[in-house]
């Protein structure tokens, strides 16, 4: 993957850190150990494989070998936990508008977390809050996308797919980490 096409969206602050790995057990996990720090405010984990992805109610996620996107977005701020209660189906509202802005393709929004194309699931989001008192420390915004794979495994490939899967071609994930980035910023109010 190439981070500096990521660095390059036309965001502020999200996505100016970006910590990259080949593989690691899950880039949520990891995001919640480093979180704390002010200093992480923006950052994006990015990991071509996770040994260990993790999904809502303690479900697994497959991320596939070097095709798809899994990352987590940690951001810092001191809104009301009330303020962003709805903070999934925005994130999924940023993805789906990314993704037809991108292609012209229309995703479907499977409330509360989870996006869709032909009945099939194709992306997951996952967030998680720090909440001190009434007030949010920090934000985890976790995402995986089915991008470039053609190959799940037996337990999903019925329930699963990707936009390689649909319409035959490669995409380039680093423009659609940008422009998912772009939106975030943009779109939700932090």
């Amino acid at each position: 993957m190439k981070i500096e096409e990521i660095k390059k969206a036309k965001t502020k602050k999200i996505g100016k850190q970006i910590e990259y790995y080949e593989q690691i057990d899950s880039t949520h996990k990891y995001a919640k150990t480093i979180a704390q720090k002010n200093e992480n405010d923006g950052k994006i984990i990015i990991a071509e494989v996770q040994t260990d992805g993790i999904g809502t109610k303690g479900r697994s996620w497959y991320t596939g070998q070097k095709k798809n996107i899994a990352m987590t977005i940690i951001v810092h701020t001191k809104r009301k936990a009330i303020d962003i209660k709805d903070l999934p189906i925005k994130v999924a509202k940023v993805v789906q508008k990314a993704i037809k802005e991108l292609y012209n393709y229309d995703l479907e929004i499977k409330p509360p977390n989870d996006l869709m194309l032909n009945n099939k699931k194709i992306c997951g989001i996952l967030t998680q809050t720090n909440i001190k008192g009434e007030e949010v420390n920090y934000i985890l915004i976790s995402m995986g996308f089915n991008v470039n794979e053609v190959n799940f495994p037996e337990e999903v490939k019925d329930v699963a797919t990707s936009l390689k899967n649909e319409y035959g071609k490669d995409f380039n994930r680093e423009e659609i980490i940008s422009k998912i980035l772009e939106g975030i910023e943009k779109e939700i109010d932090f």
